[in-house]
């Protein structure tokens, strides 16, 4: 029997002795290639690799049109406006098949075969494509440029039986009239490997929830999971918070001088720095005492002074990573939240050009690149705008930190620069303008000249009667702000230090000029423990270490606070108890699954298969046959620790059973103890802390429908007090009403609207 291997691309003869025929004489069994045992195909099915003829029927309806497929409607429309009336263009919102989820969907004794399906709900589209592909004479597969958008465009082959030989696959990193004309007089076919590494990375996210969530369910309680990267993401919070809980904190003093230039009336402030050449040791407040009354007895004198130059260099144009940091630390934006507004932008939106406009180039990347077109029209404006002094010799150019097979394409940027912020902000939503504006100024920063600045450093000397204090200050001021006119990027608050005062020095100080003393300022301070991550720094410490891509930050973070394992309060990450005790088995039983080099080394692996380097299926099995052992150890070996459900101390109103807090897929909730036999439940209303103003009921925090969250009284509907914003515990200084939170900083009273900063209130601030 002669078949066909998807893998060696090659046709093989195969025995087939029992071999079925349909009506056209061709054979439907299926078998494996003898050299790779990859599952053969017959010779006219339609899977996307075929690559064979289908027998042609008779009186066949000409093919004509052009069909394009696309993941979202947006993104359709914008890609319509392009291409014109000669193409049709549909989308099939996202992905069209995938593996089963009421069961494992992965052969793993015949070589780690998928299975799988259209989900129900995708059915009426997969028959829409499939009816436009019968038609069309040619077929563009445009989904997005990264692993995931290949995996789509193959499984659309496979779901909606599209002849490989009719289709073709366009690629573009921008929405825009070059971009697509350049992609469609280039089209290519499926790449593979980019397939395979998409696969194998679903395959092993399956493997690993599918066998260590049923362990968890019976050995501590159901609706637990443990996912591949999420569970390393857990694992440093985890272990964040620990360092924490143990930290003790250490004493130390620092001791500043205010001093005024002999001859001089402006005063500046140094540190103290060394003591005899040496670093200071200030413990505790007398050893702080042993050294004040001989430092203020001590004449002061200039010893240095080194003036300098110092050049700033911009940032790099964003990356995944680097948007989702900086949105996070400026504009207070989850991971989640900027990948969703940066696909708006993306896919287009009308901003007064005759129809949709993509904004931005593709936002799943980990390059720096930038196309030189985009380069050439950014150096025009900045001469124009700002002045041929803002402008470099030559453009810069920015090394990318990861090099991988699947993301190897340009930064994130303004598709272009002539598109100011401010001339479409009227077309855009709030967000939508302000995560905009966020990239434009950072791309035109990047392709701007260096930040000078003027840098001094001075020294003085107080020599005391038993020591010699050397007291320093440093201050610089900006002598050409090049790429500062347009955009700063923000420190991160963990980072920031005292070290980066900036002291303002007066004018006309020599070395040898006597300073007079003006005051001196010790200051007790205390060691501070770790802070907890921010979605920020922890997609940083992600990339750092190599765990996770750039279409995957965002899918961990929301993941590990939806399972209930994370809270983010105040934009810091805290574990649960139910997040610790997941973390604490996984951790024990299954060592390398939460082992950051192995997951990183695995990350390795799947960039190794997307460059043709590595077979999928032996990444699998390597991992597998490590992996499987664990799983036994652990089933057999991890103790049951099943606790009762929590009694919340009331009766159930249906059968008189105790009510009790149980946890759901959206977590806890209040069920009946007598479940099965009797399903009554409420939601488990989160206090915080307030009295309602019209029955002294308890103020409880609830969402709508679509997730927006409000405040209400528990004595609902007895009672219909609601609000938008946070009641706050504290009445109004001024007429004793119910205060509430009016923005970051100020409360404002509800009755006679009076407005205070909140910390004069006594009360935290609350996220």
């Amino acid at each position: 029997m002669e078949a066909y291997c998807v893998k060696c691309k090659q046709k093989r003869e195969i025995e087939s002795p029992n071999a079925e025929f349909n009506a056209l004489g061709t054979p439907v069994t299926r078998g494996k290639c003898p050299v790779c045992n990859t599952s053969l195909y017959r010779i006219g099915e339609t899977p996307a690799h075929a690559g064979l003829e289908r027998p042609k029927r008779l009186h066949a309806k000409p093919r004509s049109g052009k069909l394009v497929i696309v993941e979202s409607p947006a993104k359709a429309k914008t890609v319509g406006r392009f291409l014109g009336k000669d193409y049709t263009v549909r989308a099939s919102v996202g992905h069209v098949r995938d593996l089963l989820r009421s069961e494992l969907s992965v052969d793993v004794e015949n070589n780690f075969l998928p299975k799988y399906r259209v989900p129900n709900e995708k059915r009426p589209v997969v028959k829409e494509l499939k009816a436009l592909a019968k038609e069309a004479a040619e077929i563009y597969l445009a989904t997005d440029p990264d692993r995931e958008g290949e995996a789509i465009a193959w499984h659309l082959l496979e779901a909606a039986q599209i002849e490989p030989k009719l289709s073709r696959r366009v690629v573009f990193h921008e929405i825009t009239d070059h971009a697509i004309n350049e992609a469609f007089s280039q089209p290519r076919e499926i790449n593979m490997d980019l397939v395979d590494a998409q696969q194998a990375r679903r395959i092993l996210d399956r493997l690993v929830g599918y066998s260590i969530s049923p362990v968890l369910w019976e050995k501590v309680r159901s609706r637990l999971s443990a996912g591949r990267v999420q569970s390393v993401a857990l694992r440093l919070i985890v272990e964040r918070e620990r360092e924490i809980e143990v930290f003790v904190p250490v004493e130390y003093w620092s001791i500043h001088a205010e001093l005024t230039p002999e001859g001089k009336k402006t005063s500046y402030m140094t540190k103290l720095a060394k003591i005899d050449e040496v670093d200071p040791d200030l413990g505790n407040k007398e050893v702080v005492d042993g050294y004040l009354a001989d430092i203020e007895a001590s004449p002061f004198a200039v010893t240095r002074i080194k003036k300098s130059e110092r050049r700033r260099k911009p940032s790099a144009p964003f990356i995944t990573s680097t948007l989702q940091q900086e949105a996070s630390r400026r504009l207070g934006y989850t991971a989640r939240r900027t990948m969703m507004i940066a696909q708006q932008l993306y896919e287009g939106l009308e901003v007064g050009e005759g129809g949709a406009t993509g904004l931005i180039t593709y936002m799943r990347t980990d390059s720096t690149n930038v196309a030189e077109v985009a380069q050439e029209e950014a150096r025009s404006f900045i001469q124009q705008t700002y002045g041929a002094g803002f402008l470099p010799e030559k453009p810069p150019q920015y090394k990318t930190r990861a090099v991988s097979a699947q993301e190897a394409h340009e930064a994130i940027r303004p598709t272009s620069v002539l598109r100011q912020p401010e001339k479409i902000k009227e077309f855009l939503s709030s967000e939508q303008s302000k995560l905009y504006q966020l990239i434009w100024q950072r791309f035109v920063a990047s392709q701007m000249e260096s930040a000078v600045y003027d840098t001094i450093s001075v020294e003085v000397t107080a020599t005391g009667k038993d020591h010699q204090y050397l007291f320093r200050a440093s201050g610089s001021t900006i002598k050409f702000p090049g790429f500062l006119i347009v955009y700063e990027e923000t420190v991160d608050e963990d980072l920031k230090t005292e070290e980066t005062e900036n002291v303002r020095i007066p004018a006309g100080l020599v070395e040898g000029q006597a300073q007079h003393l003006k005051r001196l300022i010790p200051e007790q301070h205390f060691t501070q423990p770790p802070p907890r991550y921010t979605e920020a720094s922890l997609v940083q410490v992600l990339e750092e270490y190599g765990i996770g891509r750039p279409s995957t930050y965002a899918p961990i973070l929301s993941t590990i606070q939806q399972r209930g394992y994370v809270l983010r309060e105040a934009k810091r990450l805290s574990p649960t108890e139910t997040g610790i005790l997941v973390n604490d088995l996984v951790v024990e039983h299954f060592p390398d699954i939460v082992d950051l080099n192995f997951t990183a080394g695995m990350e390795a692996h799947l960039d190794q298969v997307a460059a043709g380097k590595e077979d999928w299926h032996k990444v699998l099995a390597d991992f597998y046959t490590t992996f499987e052992p664990q799983v036994k150890r652990a089933q057999a070996e991890m103790p049951v620790t099943k606790t009762e459900p929590e009694k919340i101390g009331r009766a159930c109103p249906n059968c008189g059973h105790d009510l009790v807090i149980r946890w759901g897929r959206y977590g806890k909730f209040i069920s009946c103890s007598n479940f099965p036999a009797c399903r009554h439940t409420e939601a488990l209303l989160e206090k915080i802390g307030v009295t309602c103003p019209k029955d002294d009921g308890d103020v409880v925090l609830r969402k709508t429908r679509k997730g927006r969250i409000f405040f209400a009284c528990s004595n609902y509907p007895n009672c219909d007090f609601t609000s938008w914003k946070r009641p706050l515990p504290v009445p109004c200084p001024k007429c004793g009403g119910w205060m509430v939170v009016a923005n970051k900083r100020e409360a404002q009273c509800m009755v006679c609207e009076e407005s205070v900063l909140i910390e004069e209130l006594g009360v935290p601030i609350p996220d």
